[in-house]
């Protein structure tokens, strides 16, 4: 029997520091105390750390979330806020999203929204305490990009590695793991399928599928309707994807460019509904929003006939 499709709202937890949530560690700031009870649920999950878009959006932070199995969160995209919204995860229960713990990460595209959290990925995590190299997977280009941001904070790397702090050597690298579609990475925990999608004139934007557990959970990443989302799901328990009802305002070049962007780079709530009616999705998440969030699910829902969510920053959903 299938388990019922949840979702709970979870916010940002207010005052951490006075609740002994960070405090002076050995060598570094680190959390410290009883970690909280674990509510985590038993099977594969998606935590939405965050479901913005490049504006500065005050309630929605940047592009990323976490699918967490075996007790493990594997990051797809590093928006800004990453790791201040896993440790607010890990705080309201999720004991995988531990900040220390984050080790993994697969990059859809290299557009700024989807990896201006790369640094804090690679540096704060280390910084209280994470000794495990991080592994990102991503197209061509992650590995420069990784190169080149240790060489952006070799200064800091430096101080904090020779200084009173005595940093550990191994905890901000990166290996670096340019990828194209097919098989991505595997342990005993899930098995990560990439694919190519339609994102504009990215020469390759990539969605990932993950497979946990006996649960199939389909991210898009950025793109434009691409069949190749369609043949991926296949009666998937969980497609996430990115939507857009109407036109942003203060788009690039005026209302008939941005129309013109938005048709060639994403995806519209009605083009959605279509893809995940014939990928046969058991239930859709919508997130990197444009539009109003009841508007979208009104729209979603005229064309598709399964479970709707549109995610919020900190919503964790089942399959």
């Amino acid at each position: 029997m299938r388990t019922r499709n949840w979702v709970f709202r979870t916010g940002l937890l207010a005052g951490a520091m006075a609740a002994g949530a960070l405090g002076l560690g050995a060598g570094a700031f680190a959390q410290v105390g009883a970690p909280p009870a674990d509510k985590s649920p038993q099977q594969p999950f998606v935590v939405f750390l965050g479901t913005g878009v490049p504006g500065p959006t005050p309630d929605r932070q940047g592009p990323s979330l976490a699918v967490v199995a075996g007790g493990r969160a594997y990051l797809v995209d590093v928006g800004v806020g990453v790791v201040r919204q896993a440790n607010a995860a890990y705080l309201k229960g999720i004991r995988a999203m531990q900040p220390r713990e984050l080790s993994i990460a697969f990059v859809t595209h290299l557009h700024s929204d989807h990896t201006i959290g790369l640094p804090d990925l690679m540096l704060t995590p280390w910084v209280i305490g994470r000794t495990a190299p991080l592994e990102l997977y991503g197209p061509p280009g992650i590995a420069a990009m990784a190169d080149n941001l240790e060489k952006a904070y070799a200064e800091d790397i430096h101080i904090r590695t020779t200084g009173l702090e005595q940093g550990n050597l191994t905890g901000y690298k990166i290996n670096a793991h340019e990828i194209k579609p097919g098989p991505a990475y595997q342990d005993s925990a899930v098995k990560v399928t990439a694919f190519a999608v339609k994102h504009g004139s990215w020469p390759l934007a990539l969605g990932y599928r993950f497979d946990a557990a006996g649960k199939s959970i389909v991210i898009s990443g950025d793109t434009a309707p691409a069949e190749s989302v369609v043949e991926n799901c296949n009666g998937c328990d969980l497609l996430i994807h990115e939507v857009y009802l109407g036109l942003p305002q203060g788009g690039p070049g005026g209302s008939e460019k941005w129309a013109k962007y938005m048709k060639a780079f994403h995806t519209s709530a009605a083009e959605l509904a279509a893809i995940a009616t014939r990928a046969h999705a058991k239930s859709l998440a919508a997130t990197h929003l444009v539009g109003d969030p009841a508007a979208l699910a009104e729209a979603l829902k005229k064309g598709y006939a399964g479970k709707v969510t549109i995610a919020r920053d900190l919503d964790v959903v089942s399959p």
